[in-house]
């Protein structure tokens, strides 16, 4: 499985890239930046890269463990990041032109607004693998040595 400090960091860059992204572009003019773009482009390549990680070598390997309960909360977490992809998925499709490389906001305040509920569904995902999907894989782990 991926190491904890692997995830740990990508959680800590995801959390630091969306703090300066949301402060950047709080201020509309700062918007149009190049900075603001590849800080942008950064967190989704970051968060992208995250989300199939966990699905892949976390929730992935859960679901062939025999006790039912760790596959349902492997399912729970596929589940909740499916919504997310898509979600974010519109999110990325209204709000920039991967294309151009650019944001393209005609509404500054409708663009804050989807991005801090984006950002904090992001971050409430992180917080729930960090309390609940972490310590599960931890303890699996654990009975596993335990048992060889």
């Amino acid at each position: 499985m991926v190491a904890f400090e692997q995830l740990h960091a990508q959680n800590h860059k995801i959390t630091e890239l969306s703090n300066v992204f949301l402060y950047l572009v709080s201020e509309r003019s700062m918007c149009d930046t190049d900075v603001a773009c590849d800080v942008f482009f950064d967190l989704t390549n970051h968060i992208r890269e995250h989300m199939e990680v966990v699905d892949r070598d976390l929730c992935g390997k859960l679901l062939s463990y025999p006790d039912q309960s760790v596959k349902n909360t492997a399912n729970r977490f596929l589940s909740g990041s499916t919504e997310i992809k898509r979600i974010f998925a519109s999110y990325v499709k209204q709000w920039c032109s991967e294309k151009r490389h650019a944001l393209t906001i005609d509404d500054h305040a409708s663009f804050l607004q989807d991005t801090e509920q984006m950002f904090a569904l992001v971050m409430d995902r992180l917080q729930r693998e960090t309390e609940y999907l972490y310590p599960l894989i931890r303890n699996l782990e654990g009975q596993e040595r335990q048992v060889a």
